[in-house]
């Protein structure tokens, strides 16, 4: 398992005990009283170390590349997930999947952006980076629920829509904020969930929705902190003054009212336990769905759209 920089004085005591356990049953010697100490000082260490994260350190296990997948998550809260492929102009961006499926007897449309674990994977998944063409097809995915009226899920991991001349020869912006306007007039209920990465407008184009929780240890922001720093301060490498500046974590959103609800992770992040993970996903997203469907549609698209107007404070 990959180690964060800030983990590395729990993995030195992780390490020690490993190497008393096999010195322990290699020589028979009774170790049993220093390895308990050890995993006590490990246990204590973890929850101390945790539950008093920067927001510079909650943006390293929000993009650890063993990070649950949306793919992950679909195999672990749905049954007969079918996928739904291409933006039915020529395309189909693999960044972004979707489909229909069931989250235990509700039908439902998942979509979510997609990333790799290795860099072969990345290639395929262009880093999690949506083009153009794989907004589209979220937006075909998004009338056809509408149709068929099902609820529709987003999970959402992305450092971003991809940058580059061919994504903007091709109506990136316009893309985004066509999913922007469609998706604030969708009659069902919409629930977005920020898994890892929630990065400026191409989170956005896949986050208008009723209900918008944040995994516990994931960001959500309108640039990354290495753009902000750039832009700011001319050096990127001040990321962790400007991460802490953009109150981009779950815990700040949440005062601010720009999110609903944080979905708890396992202790050490997402990546420690993927089926707990799962399962307080899962929990979330059934809540939210039964207590969506209670509100007559012409409500529903009101509410969302106050919602989003509420946002911000301006000041005369």
């Amino acid at each position: 398992m990959s180690v964060l920089e800030f983990e590395k004085p729990l993995y030195e005591i992780e390490e020690k005990i490993k190497e008393l356990k096999e010195i322990s049953e290699s020589s028979g010697m009774d170790v049993s009283n220093q390895i308990e100490v050890f995993e006590k000082q490990a246990q204590e260490y973890k929850k101390e170390l945790y539950s008093n994260l920067t927001p510079a350190q909650r943006l390293q296990i929000a993009r650890h590349p063993e990070r649950p997948t949306f793919l992950d998550y679909v195999n672990l809260i749905t049954q007969d997930f079918i996928e739904l492929h291409g933006d039915r102009e020529g395309c189909d961006d693999r960044a972004i999947i979707g489909g229909v499926a069931k989250i235990d007897n509700q039908n439902v449309m998942i979509i979510g952006t997609q990333k790799g674990k290795s860099t072969k994977e990345n290639l395929v998944y262009n880093f999690g980076m949506p083009q153009p063409q794989g907004y589209r097809k979220a937006l075909r995915l998004f009338n056809h629920a509408n149709k068929f009226k099902m609820p529709i899920i987003t999970l959402i991991d992305t450092p971003g829509a991809y940058p580059g001349i061919k994504a903007e020869e091709t109506a990136q912006g316009t893309a985004i904020a066509v999913n922007l306007k469609e998706m604030a007039k969708l009659e069902v209920p919409i629930i977005a969930v920020i898994t890892g990465e929630g990065c400026s407008g191409g989170a956005l184009g896949l986050a208008v929705a009723d209900r918008v929780y944040m995994l516990e240890h994931s960001y959500y922001t309108v640039i990354s902190p290495e753009g902000c720093a750039s832009i700011l301060w001319r050096d990127a490498s001040k990321a962790d003054i400007a991460a802490q500046a953009l109150k981009i974590t779950s815990d700040d959103l949440l005062k601010l009212e720009i999110i609903d609800g944080i979905i708890t992770e396992p202790l050490g992040g997402a990546h420690c336990d993927y089926e707990l993970t799962a399962k307080n996903l899962k929990n979330m997203i059934l809540t939210a769905i039964n207590e969506l469907k209670t509100i007559e549609s012409n409500k529903l698209r009101d509410e969302r759209y106050n919602k989003f107007r509420r946002m911000g404070v301006f000041c005369q």
